[in-house]
């Protein structure tokens, strides 16, 4: 069995999860996962689970928090559904 990076868990369905870089996680769950990789809207510093919105280097969990940042033009990708 694998221990979990964050909670130590010794869990035999652990899964790894493989960054950009190379490095691999341990994680007995999910929650886990996001705890300890989500990054952190530097605005109101929620976890950001969803798509969040980048801008030169600093994460945002939405438009809203960029705008409120002081970054300008910064809109919520916003999808049609056709149907």
């Amino acid at each position: 069995m694998t221990c979990c990076e964050v909670c130590g868990n010794d869990y035999a369905l652990a899964f790894t999860v493989t960054t950009q870089d190379g490095s691999a996680h341990v994680f007995d769950s999910f929650a886990c996962a996001i705890h300890r990789m989500a990054p952190i809207c530097e605005h109101c510093r929620v976890q950001i689970i969803g798509q969040g919105v980048e801008v030169d280097g600093h994460w945002y969990c939405g438009a809203h928090c960029a705008r409120a940042e002081g970054k300008a033009g910064i809109v919520d990708k916003v999808g049609s559904v056709s149907g």
